[in-house]
């Protein structure tokens, strides 16, 4: 990104992370019946909220994290033909903490069940 982006306050600007275009059976999923991806990474933060005094409270969430949101949350915009949200920090629902967190619960979900 050649643009220096910077949010005010409590905002900050995310990009979404592409789903996986097959499922776990191998169904492969055309791009006109996916839903957008609720997950994204964080790209940049504000300052963080201010209270009546002038008190700056920083935000919990920092670059790099991965967060989960909305499905509606935020505004779209377009930055050097980039697509990214731009939403205040209590739009988030929650960090992702873990690379392979989704794939390794899946794998034990799947073998637990079987019996032979």
């Amino acid at each position: 990104m050649a643009t220096k982006f910077t949010p005010l306050h409590d905002r900050i600007l995310v990009r979404r992370v592409e789903e996986e275009g097959t499922t776990r059976g191998g169904i492969i999923i055309p791009d006109s019946a996916k839903d957008k991806p609720q997950e994204g990474e964080v790209i940049s933060v504000g300052r963080g909220k201010s209270n009546d005094e002038g008190k700056v409270f920083p935000l919990v969430v920092k670059d790099g994290d991965r967060i989960l949101f909305g499905k509606y949350s935020g505004t779209e915009i377009k930055l050097d033909g980039e697509d990214f949200i731009i939403m205040r920090e209590e739009e988030v629902l929650g960090v992702v903490s873990g690379s392979a967190s989704g794939a390794s619960a899946g794998s034990k979900k799947e073998t637990a069940g079987s019996r032979r």
